[in-house]
């Protein structure tokens, strides 16, 4: 298993991914499979292009996209000492051998070397206790808790707003 950023060669196996993300898990994600399945591949392949502020990680079981997440500074001036980490998914055989822990650090570390970001944001289901155990490890913070953060299928559901404060170089 291995970890690294994808580019826009990668946007069929993102695609495929990512909407059966959506198909299996759609209360993990704002975005729905409605609003992603009749994005072109050259959508796609512009969400991959890894710049200073942004990249999308994925995990590789031989040459299987089998993970995903993404990180990137928040686009508002004065919220861009934050970074935003979305995305976060595993297929369904791959949990548990530590691949999320992998893609979560590569994305943690990227975000370390934005200039000037001091803060990692995510989202989680609150009901996804494993996911939040994970999270917690790694540093991060609960800050809040959004009800009805995510309306799908009929069903509402809440969200853990989580932060991870990353040490400056004063600290």
């Amino acid at each position: 298993m291995f970890v690294r950023a994808l580019t826009p060669a990668d946007a069929a196996s993102f695609q495929s991914l990512r909407l059966s993300a959506l198909k299996l898990s759609p209360s993990s994600f704002a975005s729905t499979y409605d609003d992603e399945k009749n994005r072109s591949l050259d959508d796609v392949a512009a969400r991959l292009i890894h710049t200073e502020e942004q990249a999308v990680f994925g995990a590789f079981d031989e040459e299987r996209l089998v993970g995903l997440t993404g990180v990137r500074r928040n686009a508002f001036r004065a919220h861009g000492h934050q970074a935003h980490l979305w995305g976060v998914y595993v297929t369904p055989g791959c949990r548990g051998a530590g691949v999320s822990r992998k893609l979560l650090a590569e994305a943690i570390q990227f975000a370390r070397e934005i200039p000037g970001v001091t803060q990692v944001h995510l989202t989680v289901a609150a009901d996804n206790a494993v996911a939040i155990q994970l999270y917690r490890s790694l540093g991060f913070d609960t800050l809040a808790c959004e009800p009805d953060s995510i309306f799908s299928d009929g069903t509402r559901d809440d969200d853990v707003l989580m932060c991870l404060h990353l040490a400056s170089d004063s600290d």
